[in-house]
């Protein structure tokens, strides 16, 4: 298990774990990161990732990106 910062570009993952407050994990799954699901870094850009989930694509901050373990 890694950080979702650290994973291979376009490369499918599956998330194994969401960590960080209740707040946190429910922002998470409101933008569609749920454990199980799949996940895909596009690009980054600066300390943001570009993330595809549920054929949607997401910017997310690397603190955020630090938290989705998979």
């Amino acid at each position: 298990m890694m950080p979702l910062i650290y994973a291979e570009k376009e490369a499918p993952q599956i998330i194994r774990k969401i960590g960080g407050s209740p707040e946190v994990k429910k922002h998470l799954e409101n933008l569609g990161f749920n454990v199980g699901g799949e996940v895909s870094v596009i690009n980054s850009l600066g300390e943001n990732l570009i993330v595809k989930v549920k054929e949607s694509r997401v910017a997310i901050s690397d603190e955020l990106a630090r938290k989705i373990m998979v």
